[in-house]
């Protein structure tokens, strides 16, 4: 039931903040996502200290086999974590703007936050596909209302492209239904138990991975990404960069991996070779860039498609390494923007040339600045570093070259990132720059919160890694016992 209490909450304080005005309604939603964090500590704290499964289950459309059943395993509760630790925080930085149509911003947020807890609570297929997207249309609107210049035309792309690839797992789903034996279900658990030949496999492979990478960005299918997390607000950039893409990956482990792992032993080369090419490909471009919300973007596209690479090397290194990072790149992404906006509504803007020396002015800024770029690069000690290494180690025992590759991200990632602090926070202090002298109380709170989530889960990676073991562990079982194909438990 805790669960489905996770999925009412935003649901029923959206219909309230609809019809409140101003700050009152930020305040309201921020309410709403602080009860939904509280809800899944409870969950997590019953799943770590009893095994506990939430789960709930009622017929919705029983003519066809559809069902409202949702529940949180150790790999469903990674992300549900951290899209309710996110949420409250994503809304703080809001209310540091005056934010025109509030109650309808932040409506949108809390309908959103909804559709992404049902995408990864759906233990229905069906569920899974109406809550992914749900998600996309406040989204759409977000951008589409509250963006930057050419939003419009930036935004259609996206929800387009987004579309389209949804179409492709829609069509995957129903095959697969009309495949479950007697009365036909939507259900996840039925599917991991058809028996597919090699070229059902392989169609239902192309489906699937067409619309998770579209969502991802898996490259080259990121054409839409950093136009749109360059004009959206910071907001949705926040959502999008922190949240939203997890959705393309979690959707992967969830449901290309144990219905299909032939076709994927068959295609990841060709995967494991579109993710490293997006890390080159991002991180070579993101050290060209001179605005910073625009390298943050490119940034994303390299660190997830080395999330996305480890999931495909099928190996139990490579899919915890996934799950840790899908988190810890949540946390810092949002950092990165949150400090990013932080800059911009002080100086006017985030262009690098026309900052500078902003740590001769704010040694605070710079400080927890500093922190959050060491943690993007993964430096030991920081949330980055036990994710990446375990990514590495996943590819690298699926082929030892394209770990070499994958592994530039690393390097290069360290020198777009130094790139940026060096023009920011060094050097002569600009016009802009001097502009950046205090930060005020509840910006200072949240910096010191992202700071402590960054070192703790840098020294203590096993607070996420033991909530999933048991689950990746299961499902690297299911995969083995289906093909055989997984030889690393």
């Amino acid at each position: 039931m805790h669960t489905l209490l996770l999925l009412i909450i935003p649901i029923v304080f959206m219909a309230i903040v609809f019809f409140l005005k101003g700050k009152t309604a930020g305040y309201v939603a921020l309410i709403s996502s602080i009860l939904s964090f509280i809800v899944s500590i409870i969950i997590a704290i019953y799943l770590h200290f009893n095994g506990y499964f939430d789960e709930f289950n009622q017929s919705w459309i029983s003519s066809f086999g559809i069902n409202f059943h949702v529940g949180i395993d150790g790999i469903s509760l990674i992300l549900v974590l951290l899209t309710t630790i996110l949420t409250p925080f994503i809304i703080l930085t809001s209310l540091q703007k005056d934010i025109e149509n509030s109650s309808a911003f932040y409506g949108l947020i809390l309908l959103m936050q909804a559709g992404m807890l049902g995408a990864f609570t759906a233990m229905d297929s069906f569920l899974f596909y109406v809550s992914y997207e749900v998600a996309l249309i406040p989204i759409y609107f977000i951008c589409g209302l509250w963006g930057g210049e050419n939003r419009i035309a930036v935004t259609l792309k996206f929800f387009i492209y987004t579309l389209a690839g949804s179409l492709f797992m829609l069509i995957s789903i129903i095959y697969l239904y009309l495949q479950t034996p007697g009365n036909h279900t939507f259900e996840i658990s039925e599917f991991y138990k058809l028996n597919l030949s090699s070229t059902e496999q392989s169609w239902i492979f192309l489906g699937f991975f067409l619309a998770f990478a579209v969502k991802v960005p898996i490259f080259p299918f990121h054409s839409w990404q950093p136009s749109t997390y360059t004009t959206a607000p910071t907001v949705g950039t926040m959502l999008l960069a922190g949240i939203m893409l997890k959705m393309g990956l979690y959707g992967i482990i969830r449901f290309v991996l144990p219905i299909v792992p032939e076709a994927v032993a068959h295609w990841n080369t060709v995967a494991i070779f579109l993710c490293v090419c997006g890390i080159i490909y991002g991180s070579i471009i993101a050290l060209r860039q001179n605005d910073l919300k625009t390298v943050v973007a490119f940034s994303s596209l390299a660190h997830v498609g080395l999330i996305a690479a480890g999931i495909f090397s099928m190996n139990v290194q490579g899919i915890q390494g996934a799950m840790i990072q899908m988190f810890n790149h949540g946390i810092n992404a949002v950092a990165l923007l949150f400090l990013i906006d932080l800059l911009e509504r002080r100086s006017g803007t985030r262009m690098m040339d026309k900052l500078g020396g902003v740590a001769s002015v704010n040694k605070r800024v710079a400080v927890v600045f500093a922190i959050v770029m060491l943690g993007s690069v993964g430096l030991p000690l920081t949330n980055g570093f036990v994710g990446e290494f375990l990514l590495l180690m996943g590819v690298y025992q699926w082929n030892m070259y394209a770990a070499m590759f994958a592994g530039l991200t690393i390097i290069l990632g360290a020198v777009y990132m130094l790139r940026l602090y060096r023009h920011v926070f060094f050097g002569e202090i600009s016009e802009a720059g001097r502009s950046i002298s205090k930060t005020t109380i509840i910006e200072t709170i949240m910096s010191y919160k992202l700071i402590a989530l960054i070192i703790v889960l840098g020294i203590f990676p096993n607070l996420l890694l033991n909530i999933s073991a048991p689950a990746v562990n299961k499902l690297l079982n299911l995969i083995a016992n289906h093909s055989n194909l997984v030889s690393t438990l």
